[in-house]
């Protein structure tokens, strides 16, 4: 017997939550794909550059060249993802990213890559990513509800940070194994994999954007919603130190140091594996776990992200080195979520990918600097000094963010009875990518 027309058949029972829409769905799973792929291949990058006879210091240019454009080109691709079908510069996006990374992938595999052949294809990742990042974080900001919003931020971090777990341990055996010229291969597929799916995510319920004054009124509108939020502006120029210094070591130290004291790229693998795990688990905390103090909560754990410099300057054997890469993960997602939680709750919907392209724009601006000076710090201090360096600025730039009274005060707001514009699943009517 059929069951009653008012009642769900058990053979449509939904397999997902309520909440995790269409939109929800296709963006996380088109994350886990990119994440499986680019986590290996920011260390294959590393190590092509080392295997063609590269210094340290053309590592750090290597890396530089990828982040320069994200400070070029952000505030314009949050602009447009704020103008144009978010979904659509997503996708175009990530077709650039697969043709440079398999131009990169070419290269190492059937020729001599010359230095700045290298940067200038990381260089068109990099480009691709200033386009991509505003726009899906407006798109993943946009897909979920208010009363909703920590537990799906926090899934989907899980899920993307799973994702890196395999992508940097998988990346760093194949690289030791048979070379980092197929890594980067299976990126530039990833991208092409994930740009499909996200060529179907539904924009019909956005509402249809006001004519503006042009792209630079939209720049300023943007920069209004920054410039009068202390806890914002604050949080994001802490960020562009600490992020500079934190991937000055990831990606210039962290490879030397394996290649050095560690035994080559497989361990370094593993310890950046070591890091997803731990964001896993601090996903985990956060799908329970609801601080009222959202950006104090937040901002104290971003002081374990010293302890991975500090344990290269030792350094650490490999085990230990993994305890303190899984420490610092599970810190730095507890304040991802309660940042992506805050900026939900605080941040207008028409305006979520310009903020957050003020966001990375502030969060990546010294990356490039701190990349490129990570060689040539160490030739004039050592490897060790330098690292100590890394970590004694983000415990400074961090304690100084608990100066601001926003940051200390900001709590969380109890959801709204009803919320007709950001409903439970994005297929009815209607908030960064770390």
């Amino acid at each position: 017997m059929s069951p009653p027309p008012d009642l769900p058949s058990p053979a449509r029972a939904p397999r997902r939550p309520a909440w995790a829409g269409r939109n929800y769905t296709l963006l996380t799973g088109a994350a886990v794909i990119t994440n499986l792929g680019s986590h290996g291949a920011l260390i294959a990058a590393a190590f092509a550059v080392m295997e063609s006879g590269g210094s340290g210091g053309d590592v750090g240019l290597v890396a530089a060249a990828r982040t320069l454009p994200l400070v070029l080109f952000l505030l314009i691709g949050g602009a447009l993802a704020d103008r144009l079908p978010r979904h659509r510069v997503m996708v175009a996006a990530n077709a650039l990213n697969c043709v440079s990374q398999g131009a990169f992938a070419l290269l190492v595999l059937v020729g001599d890559p010359q230095l700045w052949q290298m940067m200038l294809l990381t260089a068109l990742c990099g480009t691709g990513t200033a386009f991509f990042n505003p726009a899906a974080e407006g798109m993943l900001l946009s897909s979920v509800s208010g009363e909703h919003a920590n537990r799906a931020f926090a899934l989907f971090r899980m899920a993307m940070n799973g994702a890196g777990i395999g992508g940097a341990a998988l990346g760093g055996a194949m690289i030791a194994a048979i070379g980092p010229g197929w890594v980067l291969a299976v990126d530039a597929l990833a991208f092409a994999l994930a740009g499909a799916l996200r060529a179907f995510l539904d924009v019909g319920h956005v509402a249809d954007r006001a004519p503006g004054g042009g792209l630079l009124a939209d720049l300023r509108e943007g920069w209004v919603e920054v410039r009068t939020r202390p806890w914002l502006w604050s949080i994001v120029l802490q960020f562009s130190v600490v992020v500079a210094v934190v991937g000055a070591a990831e990606a210039v130290y962290g490879p030397l140091v394996a290649r050095d004291e560690l035994g080559g790229p497989a361990p370094w693998g593993v310890a950046l594996a070591f890091f997803g795990v731990g964001t896993i688990a601090g996903a985990v905390l956060m799908m329970v776990w609801k601080p009222r103090r959202l950006l104090l909560v937040g901002t104290l754990c971003v002081f374990p992200l010293a302890l991975p410099s500090a344990g290269l300057a030792v350094p650490l054997p490999v085990w230990a080195l993994c305890a303190v890469m899984f420490v610092s993960g599970a810190a730095i997602e507890v304040f991802g979520v309660n940042w992506m939680t805050t900026m939900h709750q605080e941040i207008p919907e028409e305006k979520f990918s310009r903020v957050s392209a003020y966001d990375w724009f502030g969060s990546v601006s010294m990356l490039p600097l701190a990349t490129a000076l990570a060689g040539p710090a160490e030739s004039a201090f050592g490897r060790a000094p330098s690292l100590w360096g890394c970590a004694a600025l983000v415990v400074v730039g961090t304690a100084a963010v608990l100066f601001v009274p926003d940051v200390r005060n900001m709590t969380r707001k109890p959801p709204p009875a009803k919320s007709p514009q950001l409903p439970t699943t994005t297929e009815s009517t209607s908030p960064a990518a770390v």
